[in-house]
């Protein structure tokens, strides 16, 4: 059993921490922090919770959190810069759900986030948590930077194909749809139901701050540059994210549907579909599953694949709790067995 605390759990991905961890045999949930909030009963804000976590919201102070022997951060960008630190220096394990300590060079994450890194001594240090790609070393891990939602989704369906070099990597399109959860918790004219419901949009045409983050993670499977169009759409729907992804086979003859059944065979929340079959985000709503379906176009040249998670579990709380499983010894899938949602 081990005791955890929870920064900045007043969002959605704070929530659904709070519901994956308050079912996990071998979690106690010690601390959750809201410094806005402090007093406030977790359950008064989160009805789902009543009956289930009776704790009050704390200010996030070292002192309480580092009696814990991990600590999640559900927080905007920077703040686990600050608390990190003092934590892992008492020996705590911390588990970042933000951009934090996800790109490895500070110039870069500075670059894309209008702010100087907080904290680029301890960058060495944080491992990437995508378990299908680093489990040995989510193992080891004092501090896990958990992948962001839209670069899981890219990532699960380009690897096998990068890693059997079976694409060519400098020509790649990844063009994904998000559900409104993805942008947080937060009071904003995009994000009202007036301006979300019966529309569809683009955004991040310029850049999107998910786009180094993908490309770091691409290039440390290719062991080079890799050319890459990533497109983010807002679709009209809470929680899921699709994405479509376009690369140039090198070898138009390979079996593509067995190099990803093949690589994913022991992988327990990648899910490889039949050939013909399409995922759909209702198919993996409120679990840590990944589905994945590979195409080949009529009379095109390109290959497709269609990956689909739910943003707030394998794009964020679910993926943690896999990680925290593996950094402590659990079973990898403790705590995250659930069936999907329907409808």
């Amino acid at each position: 059993m081990i005791s955890v605390g929870i920064v900045g759990a007043t969002g959605y991905t704070g929530v659904e921490l709070l519901r994956l961890l308050a079912s996990h045999p071998q979690v106690e949930i010690a601390a959750v922090t809201s410094r806005g909030d402090s007093g406030t009963p977790v359950a008064g804000m989160f009805p789902s919770l009543r009956g289930v976590v009776d704790l009050d919201f704390v200010a996030p102070e070292v002192e309480q959190l580092g009696g814990c022997d991990a600590v999640f951060f559900a927080t905007p960008h920077g703040v686990a810069h600050a608390l990190a630190g003092p934590l892992l220096e008492r020996g705590v394990r911390v588990i970042d759900l933000s951009a934090d300590f996800r790109i490895r060079d500070a110039k870069i994450w500075t670059h894309w986030y209008g702010q100087a890194h907080g904290a680029p001594q301890w960058l060495d240090e944080a491992v990437y948590g995508l378990p299908e790609l680093n489990r040995e070393r989510i193992r080891e891990a004092r501090l896990l930077a958990v992948p962001g939602c839209y670069p899981t989704a890219v990532s699960l369906g380009l690897l096998p194909l990068l890693q059997a070099r079976a694409i060519d990597p400098t020509d790649i399109i990844a063009d994904a749809k998000s559900g409104v959860s993805g942008a947080g918790r937060k009071a904003q004219v995009g994000g009202l139901f007036a301006e979300v419901g019966e529309n569809f949009r683009a955004y991040g045409s310029a850049g999107h701050r998910h786009l180094p983050e993908i490309r770091q993670t691409l290039e440390t499977v290719v062991g080079g540059p890799v050319g890459l169009v990533f497109q983010p759409h807002l679709v009209p729907m809470i929680r899921g994210i699709h994405a479509t992804l376009y690369a140039r086979p090198l070898d138009v003859d390979m079996d593509f549907q067995a190099l990803f059944e093949a690589f994913y065979r022991e992988e327990p929340f990648v899910d490889v579909l039949p050939p013909g079959a399409h995922p759909e985000t209702a198919s993996v709503r409120g679990t840590n599953l990944c589905r994945i379906a590979v195409v080949r176009p009529v009379e095109s040249e390109r290959l497709m694949v269609l990956s689909v998670i739910d943003n707030l579990v394998k794009g964020a709380s679910g993926q943690a709790v896999q990680g925290m499983n593996l950094m402590f010894g659990f079973p990898e899938g403790q705590g995250l067995g659930a069936i999907p949602v329907f409808p």
